[in-house]
């Protein structure tokens, strides 16, 4: 790929780790310390951000675009669509870190991607809980690495977890 100004890019995963991978998600893990960069890179899925560790950061976009400054806090969540190519600055003073769920039956399975909205996916955080979940969730914890796709029925949290419903699956 080359930019604008006629640069060579070399284009990188959306995160640094896979963290889960299955036919309906993908789950990456992004960690930025201060004045750190995730280089240049496209999102073919649209995605939810959840927020393990939040700070500000800047997006600056290839095409020259004005950057996006963004300002994190854990357990905070939004959703993104497919995007132009871009990347991620860590311009803040504490660690960034999160879970980035890509949506695959939004994006890379179909002839064009669909964008995210909150009819098609919710987050909330718990803590400590029983639940009876109806459908496909993504459950990621906050305190640790474990990240799963709970079909639905019983589920038991220890802990502090985002619980992602997958409602267009539903």
């Amino acid at each position: 790929m080359v930019s604008p100004a006629g640069e060579e890019i070399e284009l990188v995963d959306v995160g640094q780790r896979v963290l889960y991978d299955d036919e309906l998600v993908r789950v990456w893990e992004v960690s930025l310390e201060p004045g750190e960069t995730h280089p240049w890179h496209l999102h073919h899925n649209p995605y939810v951000v959840l927020s393990i560790e939040g700070s500000q950061g800047r997006m600056d976009w290839l095409d020259g675009s004005e950057p996006r400054f963004i300002s994190e806090h854990r357990g905070g969540w939004v959703h993104r669509p497919v995007s132009p190519v871009h990347r991620l600055t860590n311009i803040g003073t504490s660690r960034y870190r999160n879970r980035l769920v890509e949506l695959k039956d939004l994006g890379e399975k179909l002839a064009a991607p669909l964008d995210v909205t909150d009819s098609d996916v919710s987050v909330r955080t718990v803590a400590d809980v029983e639940l009876q979940l109806e459908g496909p969730h993504v459950l990621a914890a906050l305190d640790a690495e474990d990240v799963r796709l709970h079909q639905g029925g019983p589920c038991s949290l220890a802990g502090e977890w985002f619980v992602v419903e997958l409602r267009y699956l539903g």
